[in-house]
């Protein structure tokens, strides 16, 4: 299996190699140059799997340099003992056609623990492979959750340094203490003025500089990203997607297929549910959910991308995104892995903040997308209402897909049944969800404030996880300029 860079189809390199550079030279995303079927066989198979057990079946189609025994390493690793009751993707029905699919049973109660409690496993190993004995300096943009995760994953791991950049009021209270009170030798993390796309742009900007690779070089180092830029984050979200139709059809009968609603902001998370698509999965229909920034939705409808809109700070902020980086890599496919459009569109992008598909591509992508957003009041009825008639407790996310997905229900009949991505624990956003169940609640409420009054009122119990975040010391605080973030990676590099 050979990688390609979606800007340039000349392009091949090894899995580890993609792992390990994390973004093409030119700033493409790589992407397989084919992709593996999964037929009835190995859907039967697996069903009688455990998670790590489908993680090592996916994994090995795609990662043909590594050994069986890496593989299997590096799952085990991931996925045995690191989650609730190790069961790390665990379906909860609603018994109204909808199905939860929880991903946020890991140590950062994220979804971003999927990828990230693999990662580091993957990339340490590429590093042995291609990395030529030099350090690796992991490099991070976050609306949140992917920072927490991302600091945890590669904590104290040899051979690793991490630098994470988040937007300073564009995270929730627990997530931004989650991040200053990280523990660790090798971690460090500094909030922006601005938000996360100024961060993103940022973190792109260094990962390109040749100038800055040259200075780390100087010293042994190199860059590799924790985003979902890496193909090492996107790999791993497949193997999720794939294991919740394994344990569907067990109980469900999916004539039709059934659909796949996905709350995102940088179009990963859904992309990856695509990616198991074309691999054999039959996912009917994509349901892209945004909140206001609903960029995604626009662009879904029109073929148009154009980022130069109002941004947003909701209460749904890991989807506070104008510019969603993995739509590039469907665009790649979509266009018949035409490298020169891909890139005369990304170019048009930060040149002008906008570009057009055309007619053609837009028709190819909404025969199985369907885009919808939720503002932040609607957002907050969905939580309390679900709660309400079942019981459910869901955070601001999740309650954004739930939503766009009854719109969907409502404007099309489409009554398959749908799996709905929960990628947060209500608890990371404590108060937002507190306020949607009982209006003024967490006013002049800390974020572990705001977690025990939720606990209290709902019955339900704060992650582990979560528990004594107000304990811990705080050893982050810096906040920078988004143009003073190179000098930021330079003195905490000492380079």
């Amino acid at each position: 299996m050979n990688y390609t860079d979606t800007r340039d189809g000349s392009v091949r390199v090894s899995a580890a190699a993609a792992i390990h550079d994390g973004i093409a030279p030119d700033g493409g995303l790589y992407v397989p140059c084919e992709l593996p079927r999964l037929d009835e066989a190995f859907f039967t198979a697996a069903g009688d799997m455990t998670y790590p057990e489908r993680a090592k079946a996916i994994l090995r189609l795609f990662l043909t340099d590594y050994t069986e025994e890496e593989i299997a390493a590096c799952a085990e690793g991931a996925y045995v003992g690191t989650f609730d009751d190790d069961i790390p993707a665990p379906l909860s029905d609603m018994s109204d056609g909808s199905v939860f699919l929880e991903l946020w049973h890991g140590p950062t109660c994220a979804f971003k623990d999927m990828a990230l409690q693999l990662l580091p496993h993957l990339l340490t190993r590429a590093s042995q492979k291609v990395g030529g004995g030099r350090r690796t300096v992991i490099l991070v943009a976050t609306s949140g959750d992917t920072g927490k995760a991302a600091l945890e994953g590669f904590r104290d791991v040899p051979g690793t340094s991490i630098l994470v950049f988040y937007p300073e009021h564009g995270v929730s209270a627990t997530q931004k203490l989650q991040m200053a009170t990280q523990q660790g030798s090798n971690v460090h993390v500094c909030a922006i003025e601005g938000n996360f796309d100024d961060a993103q742009t940022g973190v792109k900007r260094l990962f390109t500089d040749p100038a800055v690779a040259a200075r780390l070089a100087a010293r042994n180092m190199a860059f590799s990203s924790a985003n979902s830029i890496n193909w090492g984050r996107l790999l791993p979200q497949i193997v999720y997607y794939v294991s919740a139709y394994c344990d569907l059809r067990k109980t469900k009968e999916l004539p039709d297929g059934f659909n796949v609603v996905v709350p995102t902001g940088n179009f990963g998370n859904i992309l990856a549910a695509d990616y198991a698509r074309r691999m054999g999965v039959p996912i009917a229909r994509l349901i892209c959910a945004s909140n206001r920034n609903n960029v995604l939705t626009d662009f879904i409808r029109t073929g148009v991308y154009d980022r130069n809109r109002p941004f947003h700070t909701t209460i749904s902020p890991s989807m506070d995104i104008l510019i969603s980086s993995n739509l590039e890599r469907l665009l790649y496919h979509e266009s018949g892995e035409d490298a020169a459009r891909v890139k005369a569109w990304m170019a048009a992008l930060s040149e002008n903040g906008r570009y057009d598909v055309g007619e053609e591509m837009r028709r190819r992508i909404t025969d199985r997308f369907w885009g919808g957003f939720a503002d932040d009041a609607r957002t907050k009825a969905t939580i309390r209402s679900l709660f309400e008639s079942t019981g459910y407790l869901c955070d601001t996310h999740t309650a954004v897909a739930r939503t766009v997905w009854q719109d969907y229900r409502v404007q099309t009949g489409d009554a398959r049944p749908a799996v709905i991505a929960s990628t947060a624990s209500p608890y990371k956003f404590a108060a937002d969800v507190l306020d949607a169940l009982a209006p003024g609640a967490a006013e002049g409420l800390t974020g572990p404030e705001a977690m025990q009054a939720l606990s209290e009122r709902t019955g339900t119990p704060v992650p582990a996880p979560l528990q004594g975040l107000s304990e811990r010391p705080v050893r982050f605080t810096e906040v920078c300029a988004p143009s003073d973030m190179e000098a930021v990676v330079y003195r905490t590099l000492g380079v």
